[in-house]
């Protein structure tokens, strides 16, 4: 029983508001039936002037509206309204002419008071007076604001159709671009034909306009004619006292009528003007006229200039240029005022949301990139020189920038209880990729392959590149300098073990959205070139792989326009990123080896013959002749470890600066061996060999 009682409440509250429509449809319906009826019914003075007055109401409410709305399709019903305002009119016009030309005889109040009381108002008891106020209000609404309405009408429809196709592609545009959802798109479509539709619809209803003034002059001219021929043949009137009579009855009506007409032109040229301003009429006329401090200076100068010419009044123009330049006073110092404190208020915005961000668990989520993690003993000694610090990380970053071609993340500087007091952690992506403790306080001498000189000291390891180095006191640094050697500071020492590690580790560091932003400063003629292969050719992902796998070699990736010429040449043909990335370091081959000449020069150690016929015969192929495994025994894998890292060591213990040198299908393995014992030594293979480079031989690991 109880849902039953649910069942039929619902029922009922959902059919109120359907009653309520129905009734206001009823009520709208029968108003326009009653403004049809006053055509050929006639209609009692008492409910003419009921009209009249709804009229000249009905006009100023649309001329209010027409102010204050933001948009034009804010009030996209306009050119209904505007429909039944002219016939409200022209049917008031109707019935007045019969009260005229019916009672006009029985005195001015004969077709209703506020007819007789508009011609004793804008009269002033002279018809002639009148019908020279109604002839200017007509050439003003028909020549001027008419006219101008119906064109700046016809001009916006026009254009507003043209630009439909285009706008239409820019919804679709944004749609496929993730820019907007399904339920966006259909609002801006909507919104769009909603747009040509109520210009179209302003184009028609300014006719209206148009066809009420020409109407009110035919009026006019058969109330004041038929009316003293009414007066002096009906009525036994002289024709004078016809004339004043009808002609004040018959421009009282003229005036009723126009004023509305007038008014609501006046709105809809407002209307269809205001274009794509937004905002009501007043901010958006007074907003951009007072936004210039300047005109308003020089409008008050001309004004006082006015005011002191001989024979013009003093007071008004010397007011109105007063006020013009105390406006342009203010307004600078509103605008400066509006401005900072908009300012200050997205400030606070900023920093709330900033709050917020921090004390959010997403933000425990996201993972650090690049962090140096200090022990408590070592932050307390770094910290004062914190700002420098900043400013020589600062300066890391745009050498990375410079010698690599994209920016590396930021680096977070933090302490820690886990860590030990004098040690320090280098992270990547959370995990830890490197790791020393040092003599807080104390400077680092390095020693390289020297002898040890005679200073008192701790005997340790430089943490960034593993040579024999000493601690020593500050109080031997200058000795130490008199002997040749340079100490460090401990500063000095963990930026450079950071430097080192971020070079080591240069592939993990190039994120997807690195890469998207190096592609989005591309020329538009390597845009289009990217366009061309992504991703019909290669993924942005598998372009990601290549760069990585250059970077992972320490090559740089600023040069990205060749570098995507290249690959535009190899990815027709290849599909895997290490063939890619072979591709493009023969044609970068120039850019590698100029910054491994030492002298003018390209020093190399060879593999030997030995060693290259033995590669290319573990090299399996496909039946492209694609190399596609290398099967190769463990034991002779040992073996070249131990051969080449012999012959390595000898020439880096000389303090040699070389690359090694093999077989071009040969080198990604070659590298792939080497790298585990030599992670910096270039190899380069036979084809990497810029044209016209000098190559200085070392030797050979055979």
């Amino acid at each position: 029983m109880a849902s039953h009682n649910a069942i039929v409440d619902g029922m009922l509250s959902t059919s109120q508001p359907a009653k309520r429509s129905d009734t206001y449809d009823v009520a709208f319906a029968f108003g326009i039936v009653l403004i049809l009826s006053i055509f050929f019914l006639p209609a009692p003075p008492l409910l003419i002037d009921f009209g009249l007055a709804l009229s000249i109401s009905l006009s100023i409410l649309i001329l209010m509206v027409a102010l204050w709305i933001d948009k034009p399709l804010e009030f996209s019903a306009f050119p209904t309204v505007l429909l039944v305002a002219t016939m409200l009119r022209l049917s008031l016009n109707i019935a007045t002419t019969r009260l005229i030309l019916s009672h006009g005889a029985e005195g001015v109040t004969a077709a209703g008071y506020v007819i007789g009381g508009f011609s004793k108002l804008v009269m002033s008891g002279d018809f002639v007076i009148g019908l020279i106020v109604f002839a200017i209000l007509i050439t003003v609404n028909f020549l001027v604001i008419t006219k101008g309405a119906t064109r700046i009408a016809e001009v916006g429809a026009r254009f507003t159709l043209d630009a439909i196709p285009g706008k239409q592609m820019a919804i679709d545009a944004d749609l496929s671009a993730g820019l907007i959802d399904d339920k966006g798109a259909q609002a801006r479509r909507r919104e769009l034909e909603e747009e040509s539709a109520f210009f179209g619809s302003m184009d028609g209803a300014s006719k209206f306009v148009r066809g009420d003034a020409v109407a009110g002059l035919i009026i006019l001219a058969v109330n004041i004619v038929g009316g003293v021929l009414i007066g002096v043949t009906r009525h036994g009137m002289t024709a004078s006292d016809a004339t004043n009579i009808f002609t004040k009855l018959s421009v009282g009506d003229g005036l009723v009528s126009q004023i509305p007409a007038l008014i609501v032109s006046l709105a809809a040229g407002l209307l269809v003007s205001k274009g794509g301003t937004r905002g009501s009429a007043n901010q958006a006329v007074l907003g951009q006229l007072g936004r210039h401090p300047r005109a308003l200076f020089f409008a008050g100068l001309l004004m006082g200039l006015l005011a002191i010419i001989p024979g013009l009044p003093f007071a008004p123009f010397a007011l109105l240029g007063a006020t013009m330049a105390f406006i342009g006073y203010i307004i600078p110092r509103h605008l400066a005022d509006a401005a900072a404190a908009a300012q200050a208020l997205e400030r606070q915005q900023r920093e709330i949301e900033a709050e917020t961000e921090r004390n959010s668990v997403k933000e425990h989520l996201r993972p650090i990139e690049i962090e140096l993690r200090v022990g408590q003993q070592l932050s307390a000694r770094i910290m004062p020189s914190y700002d420098e610090m900043s400013h020589r990380v600062a300066k890391i970053r745009r050498r990375f920038a410079t010698s690599y071609g994209f920016v590396i993340p930021d680096i977070k500087l933090s302490n820690s209880l886990n860590v030990p007091a004098r040690a320090y952690q280098i992270r990547i992506h959370g995990a830890i990729v490197a790791a020393a403790e040092i003599q807080v306080g104390e400077f680092l001498v390095i020693l390289g392959d020297g002898l040890r000189p005679d200073l008192p000291g701790e005997a340790t390891t430089e943490p960034a590149f593993g040579m024999p180095a000493l601690w020593i006191s500050p109080s031997f640094v200058d000795e130490a300098i008199s002997l040749g050697l340079s100490p460090v500071d401990n500063v000095s020492v963990i930026l450079t073990h950071l430097s080192e590690t971020i070079r080591n580790n240069l592939a993990q560091l190039l994120a997807y959205k690195d890469m998207r932003a190096l592609l989005d400063r591309l020329e538009p003629e390597y845009r289009k070139l990217l366009d061309e292969i992504c991703p019909s050719l290669i993924t942005l992902s598998g372009l990601q792989a290549v760069l990585k796998l250059l970077l992972a070699e320490r090559v740089s990736i600023r040069n990205l326009n060749l570098i995507l010429e290249a690959v535009a040449e190899i990815a027709p043909h290849a599909r895997r990123p290490e063939q890619i990335a072979e591709h493009v370091r023969v044609r970068i081959a120039p850019q590698i080896c100029d910054e491994l000449t030492v002298d003018g020069a390209l020093p190399v150690l060879r593999l030997g013959n030995r060693w290259d016929l033995a590669f290319y015969q573990r090299l399996k192929r496909d039946a492209k002749g694609d190399v596609v495994d290398f099967d190769v025994d463990p034991g002779m894998v040992e073996q070249f470890a131990r051969e080449a890292g012999a012959a390595i060591r000898q020439r880096m213990d000389a303090g040699e600066r070389f690359v090694l040198l093999t077989a071009p299908e040969a080198r990604p393995y070659v590298r792939m061996i080497v790298e585990r014992a030599f992670a910096t030594l270039p190899v380069l293979s036979n084809l990497e060999i810029a044209r016209g480079l000098e190559v200085r031989s070392l030797g050979t690991i055979s």
